[in-house]
Parts: C-alpha cells; structure tokens; sequence
C-alpha cells in the first residue's frame, strides 16, 4: 500500500521529466548546429532596352586591287602572227592599211559597228594585248592586266578597235577582247561614295584613284552617276571618275 500511495503522489509532469531526464553523470551533448539556410540568389538584371551605338564610325576605304597602267611585254615574249603556207618563194609582206584602203566611215558613227564614235567599253578579261596596228601581225606594245578598266573607243577597222585609256595610251585591240558594259576608275584624287546624289549626303566609302567600279546609270547631263565599287552602292560626281562622255546618258 505503501508504494502504490507514492505512486499517486507523483504528477505525469513527474513523470515526464523522470522518463527524459538522463541518469545522473551523463554527459549531455549541445543540440546539433542547423546551417542557417542560404540566401536565395538575385534576379538577374534585364538586359538594357537601349543598343549601343558607335558613334564617329569613318566609311569603308577602297583600294584597287589590281594594276591599272599598261605594262610592257616580257622582252623576247613571242609575237602571234597571221599563219601563212610554207613557200619557197619570196615572203610577201603586207603593208600597213592606209587612210585611203580603209573603208570610208561616218564622222559620228563606226563602218562595222554602226555604234557611235567615240564610245565607251571596258576590257573583257586580265589580259588584253594592245597593238600597233588593227591587225596580229602588228607588235604588241603594251599589255593590261585589269578586267574591266574602261576604255575610249575611237576609231573601227574591221574586227580592231583603236581604244584610249585612262593615261592617254592608245593603240588597237581584238573587238572580242571588249565588252559594252560600263565601268569607270576613279581619276585624280579620293572620291566619296555618298547615298545620294548631293554633297551633304551621308558617305557610304571613301575610294582611292584607280579604284575600278560599274556605272549603273547616268541621266543625261546630271552631275551625278549612280555606280557599284565592290559591294557598295551609291553616288559619284562625273568629274570625279574616268569613263563617261560629257553630259552622256548611260543605262546598264
């Protein structure tokens, strides 16, 4: 009886804390450290509405990218001459036309062409001969390496043409050696490409002489010529380039 008295002494806070409570010389141990939860990262921040922009940015500059001058024959370079029959005879040689065996032309217009004189063309390929005569058993006195150079067609003899380039040198070339696309080189200094046909017009490259380019077209008697210089488009003053007649309209 007794010990069932002590028993209902005791209250269950008693209890509770007898059941938890370690016996005596019990090492007790802190409660384990929890890591402080880790800071949920920022937001990346938006990319700027507004782009970048290079401000002062200078236009493309074009250099030529081949020779525009006539060059002279390698020395001893073998001249092509009209093939003739083995003879035993004397060779006969054929002498130079003349004025008066040419056939008569029209002070404005080519006998075999029919196209006006004087015309502009550009050379068909990176090597064309210019020779001393309308004829291949003339000497070669210069040759150009540059397709497309312009060139002044001024006189016709049958399939020869007498041609004038940029630095004045004349002499004859094979017609198929000539295509009538127009093209132009840039003569004397720097010339502007602008967007449009005025002097305040944004520039869209900076060309160097004897850079060559096509002319797209040209109105009668304007200022301006629309032209392509490599990959650029725009305009070009007539007295800034080689290749047009005076006031002449040019539709490519």
């Amino acid at each position: 009886m007794l010990c069932g008295l002590l028993l209902g002494l005791m209250t269950p806070a008693a209890w509770g804390q007898t059941a938890t409570s370690p016996p005596a010389g019990t090492l007790q141990l802190p409660p384990a450290h929890k890591p402080a939860a880790a800071a949920a990262p920022k937001a990346p921040q938006a990319a700027p509405i507004t782009p970048v922009q290079q401000v002062g940015k200078s236009p493309p500059v074009l250099q030529p990218h081949g020779p525009t001058h006539a060059q002279k024959p390698p020395a001893g370079a073998a001249q092509k001459t009209t093939p003739t029959k083995p003879t035993t005879s004397a060779p006969v040689v054929t002498p130079p036309p003349t004025e008066a065996a040419k056939p008569p032309e029209m002070p404005d217009k080519g006998a075999n062409s029919g196209l006006p004189l004087p015309r502009f063309a550009a050379l068909r390929s990176d090597e064309v001969n210019l020779r001393a005569g309308p004829g291949t058993r003339y000497p070669i006195d210069w040759v150009y390496k540059r397709r497309d150079l312009p060139v002044e067609i001024e006189r016709e003899f049958e399939v020869w043409r007498l041609v004038k380039d940029p630095d004045g040198v004349k002499g004859w070339v094979h017609q198929a050696t000539l295509t009538g696309r127009r093209s132009f080189i840039v003569a004397g200094g720097e010339a502007t490409l602008r967007r449009n046909p005025a002097d305040t017009a944004s520039a869209v490259a900076v060309l160097k002489p004897g850079v060559i380019g096509h002319i797209r077209s040209c109105d009668a008697g304007a200022e301006w010529c629309q032209v392509q210089a490599g990959d650029y488009r725009g305009y070009l003053k007539r007295s800034q380039f080689w290749g047009s007649l005076p006031g002449e309209a040019i539709t490519n």
